[in-house]
């Protein structure tokens, strides 16, 4: 395989440049984020984040974008995901267990119904 030269990095940024992976007009309707810090991550985040590419590849769920962030600051309530959909506020969902998160994913991300059962918080900072 040849070498890349500058021009050909130029042109790949340039063809990448407006595509964003996530926004308001963008390919997903909604975006997912497992919190995996440290102490997500001993509290079981990884578990929660297999149960939610699972039900994504299921459900051929496109339209889905799964992320990852680092500590969300509220280490006793791991593990945690946010659900943001362009359109609404977010909701961050606690305490989460392999079967909280199915139930996040089919009637949340995709049925838009919020489970307040497992929120502790509607509303907070955007990133959509």
């Amino acid at each position: 395989m040849p070498k890349l030269t500058i021009e050909d990095l130029k042109a790949l940024r340039d063809s990448a440049k407006g595509k964003s992976l996530l926004s308001r007009d963008g390919p997903y309707k909604v975006k997912v984020t497992v919190h995996m810090g440290t102490c997500g991550i001993a509290a079981g985040a990884r578990k929660i984040m297999e149960t939610m590419m699972n039900a994504l590849e299921e459900n051929d769920a496109r339209d889905v974008f799964l992320t990852t962030s680092g500590c969300a600051g509220l280490c006793s309530k791991e593990p945690m995901a946010t659900v943001e959909f362009a359109d609404s506020v977010p909701v961050k969902y606690v305490e989460l267990t392999p079967e909280k998160a199915r139930e996040v994913f089919d009637r949340h991300i995709m049925g838009q119904e919020p489970v307040t059962d497992y929120a502790i918080a509607v509303g907070s900072e955007r990133s959509i």
